[in-house]
């Protein structure tokens, strides 16, 4: 299949675009970011599964009619459950676990119509501000690499700037998501507690402090990743307001990207 030379000019929402409006097939756009995937990552080591077999898979099936159908996509390896895959935490305490079932957000950005080709690196147990597991080895920036991606989401930030994925899932407690987003000069978002879904195993995490979301290049993307993901699960102890319109409507409209 032709390679999708201009793969990496498109955030999410441009890919899945193209996609919809049948421009590029979504099989090229993948093969595009496994291209990227296997040119780059071993300088950097963001990816630390690759899930390419299953990606084309998903394809085969037939993807959903949701808002990002097309886009790929990658999972930070940190208990976000993915059914048939190996959930490594960064540690080697994980190396023989593999779930068996989908975490309700897997679900939810699968319904979107993402892709799901691999999984991002991750200090260990998440609780380092740096990406540095002794069980992966370190991510380095692909802007200096000399120098950290950050962390705990390093090698969803190193993967993104790097132009593997155009946005990658990432998950914050203490910072997890923004530190590694301003290492590698990207945008990244901590929602509030409760926004999506942390079930169907746990309620919240870390008291609700800590929750998921994504690092992408775009504020839009953010915004669309939020829309398709947020919102109450069943056995949620508790849940955030719904907003009043789309995140990616709040995001995009002109009132909202005036200057002040």
């Amino acid at each position: 299949m032709a390679a999708f030379k201009e793969y990496g000019n498109y955030d999410a929402l441009g890919l899945a675009d193209l996609v919809a409006k049948k421009q590029v097939k979504a099989e090229e756009v993948l093969e595009a970011a496994v291209e990227r995937i296997e040119a780059i990552n071993p300088k950097i080591n963001a990816v630390v599964q690759k899930q390419y077999d299953d990606a084309r898979a998903t394809l085969r099936a037939g993807l959903p009619q949701g808002p990002l159908a097309g886009v790929p996509y990658l999972l930070k390896d940190l208990y976000t459950w993915q059914k048939g895959a190996r959930i490594g935490n960064g540690s080697r305490i994980y190396d023989s676990f593999v779930a068996d079932h989908d975490f309700t957000l897997v679900e939810r950005y699968k319904a979107a119509g993402l892709i799901i080709l691999g999984r991002t690196n991750t200090p260990e147990f998440g609780l380092n501000a740096a990406t540095e597991p002794s069980v992966n080895g370190p991510t380095r920036n692909p802007w200096d690499l000399g120098r950290s991606a950050g962390g705990s989401s390093g090698g969803a930030a190193a993967a993104v700037a790097a132009g593997m994925v155009p946005a990658a899932h990432g998950t914050d407690g203490g910072g997890s998501i923004r530190i590694p987003a301003a290492n590698c000069g990207l945008f990244g978002l901590k929602p509030n507690r409760a926004r999506n879904p942390a079930g169907p195993d746990v309620g919240e995490g870390w008291s609700g402090l800590a929750c998921g979301h994504a690092i992408t290049r775009s504020v839009r993307d953010s915004a669309a990743l939020l829309d398709a993901s947020s919102g109450p699960a069943a056995g949620d102890p508790y849940w955030a307001p719904p907003p009043g319109r789309p995140f990616l409507m709040e995001a995009t409209s002109p009132a909202s990207c005036a200057s002040p």
